[in-house]
């Protein structure tokens, strides 16, 4: 009778070609293992998307399965399952260990096969689910269990120069995309149709540029009319008409790596009320991004731009938080919670960080200049000031198209 193993390497072929190199690979799991030391970890235990691909390059399918990455003081090991055969070996840094299926929870045992039993296990809290907490506490059995998730997204939180040069062709290609759209955007045209010609043009280009590259996950927001009120809204068929107000939204993704630009257009024609409304949210980030300046913290920042909205009488019309990080993360993996522009946020910004400035106005239907309207800039702080990556021009003087 064939004995079926719990797990196997399967390193089919050579290492690909990653995004980074070994070295910078290397240089974020020295900077963990630091945080290992400094925590009392053994062995730290990562299950989410946006930490596994951040340490090892490999961003996982999960498909109801899962997926982790174990990094103790001598070794680094992505687990996967047997459906991506050596995909995972090819496309990480470090080891890969194989999990096989035929009976429950082999996952776990090869976690235990790297971390031992018994141990100090760092764990990501924001991301293990209960049944899974469960788990790691039947398999490991550790002594004790720790936190590491704050840790490790404050370690992303500083880009290398590498991160940041990624960062930059990303906002290039979001210039891409939107670009295509503005060219796309008629009377009479579906959102579908149009966002269709932002993602087919950044698609075209990362390709172009990135040719070892992973191709998955880039997408566009392209809204229109009532469809802008949200952030996040999704396409739909909506044609647009003469004066609909739009929201353009592009995003690149980049082994991993999100950027995006986003910016309020109208159709062939703005009406004055419109008009008043998006002069005065440009005004904001234009405000806001000056305020982007090390040394200054995000809740500072927030309340020097909910000041300039109330003095117009346009604060109660915000929806959400004046920006957020860049790195590893997208709409449904990663996001770097301590590097947001918010009230409850005292991270203070600091050179190398990467964040974006976009304030939102949402007027309510049947208002005078209702709408969405948004701009979205990437900037870099540096020692000076900061950067602005984004090339896309805002603003009402090159966004009234059709």
């Amino acid at each position: 009778m064939t004995t079926r193993p719990e797990m196997y390497r399967f390193h089919n072929g050579e290492k690909a070609k990653l995004q980074f190199t070994d070295g910078e690979y290397a240089e974020r799991i020295a900077k963990l293992r630091s945080i290992l030391v400094d925590t009392g970890v053994h062995a730290a235990v990562f299950t989410s998307m946006h930490s596994i691909a951040y340490y090892s390059g490999f961003l996982y399918c999960s498909f109801g399965r899962p997926y982790g990455l174990v990094v103790t003081d001598t070794e680094c090991v992505t687990i996967s399952a047997g459906i991506d055969a050596g995909q995972p070996w090819r496309r990480c840094y470090g080891d890969n260990i194989t999990y096989t299926d035929w009976q429950r929870d082999n996952f776990w045992r090869a976690i235990k096969s790297v971390s031992g039993e018994g141990q100090v296990i760092g764990y990501e809290g924001d991301h293990l689910t209960l049944v899974q907490r469960d788990k790691l506490e039947d398999f490991l059995r550790p002594s004790i269990s720790v936190d590491i998730a704050p840790a490790a997204m404050r370690q992303r939180m500083h880009k290398s120069p590498a991160e940041i040069a990624l960062i930059r062709e990303g906002a290039r290609v979001a210039d891409v995309g939107g670009y295509a759209i503005r060219d796309a955007v008629k009377e009479g045209a579906r959102e579908i149709d149009i966002a269709m010609a932002g993602r087919d043009a950044m698609e075209l280009e990362i390709a172009k540029s990135f040719p070892d590259a992973e191709y998955r996950d880039t997408w566009v927001w392209f809204q229109s009319g009532i469809n802008t009120d949200g952030a996040h809204n999704p396409v739909t068929a909506r044609q647009l008409a003469r004066g609909d107000i739009l929201s353009l939204n592009t995003f690149p993704m980049i082994s991993a790596y999100y950027t995006a630009l986003e910016r309020t257009m109208f159709v062939k024609e703005v009406d004055a009320a419109s008009l008043e409304i998006w002069n005065a949210n440009v005004a904001a980030h234009e405000y806001g991004m000056s305020l982007l300046q090390p040394g200054a913290s995000c809740a500072e920042i927030t309340h020097k731009i909910n000041s300039f909205f109330e003095e117009r009488d346009l604060l109660k019309h915000r929806t959400f938080g004046y920006g957020h990080s860049f790195g590893v993360l997208s709409h449904y993996y990663g996001r770097e919670a301590g590097l947001e522009l918010r009230e409850d946020i005292d991270t203070v910004l600091e050179p190398g960080m990467v964040i974006s400035m976009e304030p939102m106005l949402t007027i309510a239907d049947g208002e005078a200049g209702a709408g969405g309207y948004r701009e979205h800039d990437i900037l870099v702080i540096t020692d000076a000031g900061n950067e602005n990556i984004t090339g896309y021009p805002y603003g009402p003087d090159f966004n009234v198209v059709g």
